[in-house]
């Protein structure tokens, strides 16, 4: 094999539109003088890829974003010198993927059928179906499973025969129904113009209020109710993150074409998102089997490795577990997410006593990391369980929060989110001595340093953002577009 193109300069990390409008003008910025020679690398979001949801997350094709990139820019910054390094999201794809879109156009008859999880056939013997035609599994079998939802982890989509089919779904969905013109009900439903006037009024109203079909009123239209219920699911609309199912050959074929074409673009670090969400057997957890994830992994080096790209799966744990020393132990890379955290601490209590514990952790193990300060996501401390004693964490999420940070509890359980979401800037008080000796801590800590754009500038917390992210927007709180 080749040896890795990997080195221990430093890695930008950005939106595409981060800097600017798009990946051109960013290529602008790092033509200046004050950044040359600044950055080897630069680790580019997945919006930069056709993309629906969650910041890029929820990708369509990886074929670039013609708003933001195009092949010029790439090369622009092959030009600069700069190795490039990208995701793939291994767990899902968007709903308005191809092989999504072909299923819900041909139903059974899409050869894509199996390209996704199937909720029932997964399930099948294993529960009994409900009211919905949803099978809800033996309480054995996923009492120890973690969900990310209230609900069931599924999506169900209509086939074009009127089947009704649940899809396993762990992370985003949206489901809308489209109103209806009067001139549509006439020639559906076989109506008069006043009499579909009327219906189209009744209909469009219920649905603007988020009222779906089987719950609208057709009372005085009780005849029509069953028709005007199924030209409305005809007319259902999808956005949701599908997860695939790595036991069909055709999603092998996928991540091989996928790697292939990040490489064409100049990738020699590929991210491997959401990961642990992979394997899913009967009878097993639904994140991070053994061995099954290392297997799958193993599988996904294997064509990495015919590119010369490094894998760095990305995966949160607590310290204590050591998932991240046996990442690195079978040759891939590894985050090192205790660093934002423990250089936090450290400027806190005013010692550098753990900072050189994981110094030596890393040197003694021989780790590859890729260290960071500030990113996309949150500030990650609830990783430091194992390394710093439990009141130190709560103490830093305390801190943090006090300074404006953001917190967000799954399902309202407290501590099962292991972020804290601010800027690093915001996080050290918006102090510029902090910044500045957090920063070169994290240059001269062995590994790969990433440096999240926003704290090139001391970004600080951007709370209008935040806002206007709604419920789900806590991460927008440090991802100002500047």
């Amino acid at each position: 094999m080749i040896m890795s193109k990997v080195t221990n300069g430093v890695m930008l990390n950005a939106y595409p539109d981060s800097l600017g409008k798009n990946l051109g003008d960013i290529v602008k910025v790092l033509k200046l003088e004050a950044l040359s020679g600044i950055f080897d690398s630069f680790y580019i979001l997945p919006s930069v890829f056709n993309t629906d949801l969650d910041r890029g997350f929820s990708i369509i094709d990886y074929g670039l974003n013609q708003l933001y990139a195009n092949n010029d820019d790439i090369e622009g910054l092959k030009d600069l010198g700069i190795s490039l390094k990208f995701d793939l999201v291994l767990n899902h794809l968007s709903v308005l993927s191809p092989q999504f879109q072909d299923i819900l156009n041909k139903g059974e008859a899409s050869a894509y059928k199996d390209f996704f999880v199937n909720w029932n056939s997964f399930w099948q013997n294993k529960g009994q179906m409900n009211q919905d035609g949803v099978l809800q599994p033996d309480e054995c079998l996923i009492k120890d499973m973690f969900f990310r939802k209230a609900s069931l982890p599924i999506l169900s989509v209509r086939y074009p025969n009127g089947e009704e089919v649940p899809y396993w779904n762990t992370f985003y969905q949206e489901v809308t129904y489209q109103e209806v013109n009067t001139q549509e009900l006439m020639f559906k439903l076989n109506l008069q113009y006043m009499t579909a006037s009327l219906l189209k009024d009744r209909i469009n109203a219920s649905i603007t209020s988020g009222i779906v079909p089987k719950k609208i009123d057709f009372s005085g239209f009780d005849s029509l109710r069953n028709d005007a219920i199924n030209l409305l699911e005809d007319k259902r609309q999808y956005l949701g993150q599908m997860d695939l199912n790595i036991k069909s050959d055709l999603v092998w074929d996928f991540y091989r074409e996928t790697i292939k074409k990040l490489s064409d673009y100049g990738a020699s670090i590929i991210r491997l998102d959401a990961f642990a969400y992979l394997s899913k057997i009967v009878g097993k957890k639904n994140f991070f089997n053994i061995p099954d994830t290392w297997e799958d992994l193993n599988k996904v080096k294997a064509i990495a490795d015919d590119y010369n790209i490094e894998l760095l799966p990305e995966i949160h744990s607590k310290y204590e577990e050591k998932i991240h020393e046996e990442i690195s132990e079978r040759g891939f890379l590894t985050y090192d997410f205790f660093l934002p955290g423990l250089i936090i601490d450290a400027l806190e209590r005013n010692t550098s006593e753990m900072l050189v514990q994981w110094i030596y952790d890393i040197r003694s193990k021989d780790m590859k990391v890729v260290n960071m300060l500030g990113c996309h996501d949150g500030i990650p401390l609830l990783d430091l369980k194992g390394i710093l004693a439990d009141e130190q964490i709560e103490n830093l999420i305390e801190i943090v929060v006090n300074r404006g940070g953001y917190v967000k509890e799954l399902h309202g359980k407290k501590n099962i989110y292991y972020q804290v979401n601010a800027t690093y800037y915001s996080a050290l008080g918006e102090n510029d001595k902090k910044m500045k000796l957090a920063r070169a801590l994290q240059i001269f800590m062995p590994g790969k340093p990433q440096v999240w754009y926003l704290d090139l500038f001391a970004g600080k917390n951007d709370y209008e953002a935040l806002k206007r992210g709604g419920a789900g927007g806590h991460k927008e709180i440090n991802r100002t577009n500047l």
